[in-house]
């Protein structure tokens, strides 16, 4: 089925013709996802001989949608439809002019128009054989300086799309790097995040190091860039990054229906969970270049999860990622080793599988991936293949045992707050107070306590120094 053929199975545009007289353009994502054979339900439409507002208004009679005023004074404006899938965008063109209105934009695969009254195609920047020959190439230079944050989108795109991105266009980029702090932090941030959500992240990643953009986004990356290679790491630490989110993406693929359902789920910031492990794969190791010793020609780098994770939150806020990111993002990076130490014991029985289980709760299936990419990226002349071996499959191991139980796991009861240990110890509230909740806490993840009474004589038994 062609691109025409789909706008003509179209309900919602159907009945926009239906229902008008004047011109009406479908133009540029929409246009270009039909293009590709992929589902479109954000539509983008221009229309002539009638201004927006008004058409607007009229359509969220037509579809009882909701009316949602995104720019009076570019007169853009947003419906959004009951099943809170589909939406429309609706806007006039450029200075009355569609041609100008198409030039204006980023790239030539998102310049394109069809007339949905004639079903004419309007490709007047060569949108269309750059999708047929896969390519990402610029309209023009002046359009990255009106607004830099297209330099990202190019990223972006070549992330989902996988597109050879023109020469060129990395001549524009290098030119212009710098212009990238301009534009609102959240346009970069949810920019970065549909990078992250492409299939070809791990490639983009290196391009976008080759041109500079990527330490104007990411400053670490020079840190990274300068802890080598090691007995345990082929790759020097920047790379081992980059390879930890290719083996993310990867792992993916290669999963199961149970672990790709929860890892496309989204649970927070509007991406998916893969989405955000992608990031964190990626961010893992940031603490290790401060934490970077060498001893003997060994080279060691003690706590830099714990570190790392720290560093993720500062650097997480500056994007303006929400709180539960940043908690999901900095907990991947400080677990990200626990699950191998975790299996890694001579004798590992259900009861320190189910601890691992519940003290990570619903980010088990994320942590296992994240440590499995990990073992996968370092694979320096000590690590043999019998090492990975033995790491993969005892991480296996438990990602089975996680999933045989986790319909049947419930909560751990709360069996005492502050106030009760207040109460039965007769202190006052203090940093004390916190290290016994917390060692309760920890009673109740091993399995030792069970009942009210266990929490009691526990809390009264505890050593404190």
């Amino acid at each position: 089925m062609n691109i025409i053929q789909k706008i003509e199975n179209d309900e919602i545009l159907n009945k926009l013709k239906e229902n008008f007289t004047n011109d009406i353009y479908l133009v540029g994502g929409a246009v270009r996802d039909l293009f590709l054979g992929k589902l479109t339900y954000d539509r983008d439409i221009l229309v002539e001989g009638i201004d927006a507002k008004e058409f607007a208004l009229k359509c969220s009679e037509i579809f009882d949608a909701k009316f949602i005023p995104l720019d009076e004074i570019n007169k853009i404006y947003r419906l959004v439809f009951k099943d809170k899938i589909n939406c429309i965008d609706i806007t006039n063109p450029l200075d009355n002019s569609l041609e100008k209105d198409l030039k204006r934009r980023d790239l030539t695969i998102n310049s394109l128009a069809v007339n949905l009254n004639t079903l004419n195609l309007i490709d007047v920047t060569g949108g269309a054989d750059d999708l047929n020959n896969k390519k990402i190439n610029m309209i023009s230079e002046q359009n990255f300086v009106d607004d830099p944050l297209r330099l990202l989108r190019i990223f972006r795109f070549h992330a989902i799309l996988g597109f050879d991105i023109d020469k060129k266009l990395f001549t524009v980029i290098k030119k212009y790097k710098n212009l990238i702090h301009k534009p609102a932090v959240e346009r970069v941030q949810y920019e970065i995040m549909k990078m992250f959500s492409g299939d070809y992240v791990f490639e983009t990643l290196l391009l976008m190091d080759n041109c500079g953009m990527l330490e104007e986004i990411f400053p670490f990356v020079k840190e990274l860039k300068l802890v080598p290679p090691n007995s345990h790491h082929h790759l020097d630490l920047f790379h081992h990054s980059v390879e930890a989110v290719k083996q993310i993406t990867k792992i993916y693929s290669e999963s199961g229906d149970l672990v790709k359902k929860h890892m496309d789920s989204v649970d927070f910031g509007g991406f998916s969970r893969l989405t955000h492990l992608k990031l964190a794969g990626f961010m893992h190791d940031i603490g290790k270049f401060s934490t970077w010793t060498i001893e003997n020609d060994r080279h060691r780098f003690i706590k830099h999860d714990d570190v790392g994770a720290k560093m993720s939150v500062n650097i997480l806020k500056k994007l303006n990622f929400s709180n539960k990111q940043i908690n999901y993002i900095s907990s991947m990076i400080k677990f990200h080793i626990y699950p191998s130490q975790v299996m890694s014991g001579q004798d590992v029985t259900e009861k320190v599988m189910m601890r691992y289980i519940r003290k990570m709760d619903d980010n088990c299936i994320d942590n296992i991936i994240l440590a499995k990419s990990d073992r996968l990226s370092a694979r320096g002349p000590k690590i043999t293949d019998d090492v990975v071996q033995n790491n993969l499959s005892s991480l296996n191991k438990l990602l089975d045992y996680y999933l045989n139980v986790k319909d049947s796991l419930k909560p751990l009861p709360k069996l005492l707050d502050g106030n009760d240990i207040i109460k039965i110890l007769n202190i006052k509230p203090s940093k004390q107070l916190g290290f016994i909740l917390e060692k309760l806490h920890d009673a109740q993840l091993n399995g030792d306590v069970i009942s009210k009474d266990d929490a009691i004589n526990f809390v009264k038994n505890l050593q404190i120094d």
